[in-house]
């Protein structure tokens, strides 16, 4: 029989192509050891995810839902993966989100999700992009409302939802009110999808909200770490029982400054059992 898990650490990472960043990959869980990565847009067609590197580090566990050049989601585990599952939004077949489940005395199901970011004009009417966008939310909400999480689970959310919810989520409230990500439509949309499922924001659970954080900055930034102009795209939620056993957030900044780096940093949560 196999013994209960003494704790879990569970990361998240939009690695913006796996196959281009497999070394980044592979330093972070080397250096940082979760027991779980998830991965969003990996950018990688079906079958031809780069298991091979990860799986001599002991990580022999993968799921994925790919397709070619874009979006696509993974699950990296030490652990058994169970009832993997996928499921679509808004009637496409885009590769945003993939689940499974870990742990048999205490089952948890941990979903992977890779919010459309929605263009660069909080429009619907001039951007399909962005009401996908909406949309998505919208279906999230409905979803996370009834029955995300099966009867007798623990349940995680993960991934990049690609919205900064809170003031102090960007590098300025005021001059981002009208920019995607953290537009009011935006912003109202994601908390009544965390609502509905009840979903405890880690981070903010271990970082007060008056206090700035931040995920991403941007490519188009001349010096990134000098300007600072970040946003908080990447989340880890918890259904209320597994947050009362959170001890511990990760926001792995340095990370931003890799060689060849992805825009977005891995965030890590630490659950005691």
């Amino acid at each position: 029989m196999r013994a209960p898990m003494k704790k879990l650490k569970i990361a998240t990472w939009n690695i913006n192509s796996v196959r281009l960043r497999i070394g980044l990959v592979c330093r972070l869980l080397k250096e940082h050891n979760p027991d779980v990565l998830c991965l969003q847009e990996t950018k990688c067609p079906q079958g031809q995810f780069p298991s091979s590197p990860l799986k001599e580090l002991g990580y022999t566990h993968i799921a994925e839902s790919g397709q070619a050049g874009y979006h696509g989601v993974a699950i990296v585990s030490r652990l058994p993966l169970n009832q993997i599952a996928v499921r679509s939004f808004c009637k496409k077949q885009d590769c945003r989100h993939i689940a499974a489940v870990i742990g048999e005395r205490e089952p948890i199901i941990i979903h992977n999700l890779y919010v459309p970011a929605g263009g660069d004009e909080p429009d619907r009417t001039i951007n399909e992009k962005f009401g996908h966008k909406l949309d998505f939310v919208a279906e999230l909400e409905h979803w996370f409302g009834n029955g995300s999480v099966p009867e007798k689970h623990h349940g995680i959310v993960v991934g990049d939802l690609n919205i900064a919810p809170l003031e102090n989520d960007v590098w300025s409230h005021k001059q981002l009110l009208k920019i995607v990500s953290h537009t009011p439509v935006e912003t109202t949309g994601l908390t009544a999808a965390q609502k509905a499922g009840n979903w405890v924001d880690l981070i903010r659970q271990h970082i007060p909200p008056e206090e700035k954080v931040y995920t991403w900055w941007s490519y188009r930034a001349h010096d990134w770490e000098l300007s600072n102009r970040g946003r908080r795209l990447d989340h880890i939620w918890a259904t209320p029982d597994l947050a009362r056993r959170s001890n511990g957030i990760e926001i792995l900044r340095e990370a931003r400054g890799w060689t060849q780096p992805s825009d977005h940093v891995p965030v890590m949560a630490t659950l005691k059992f």
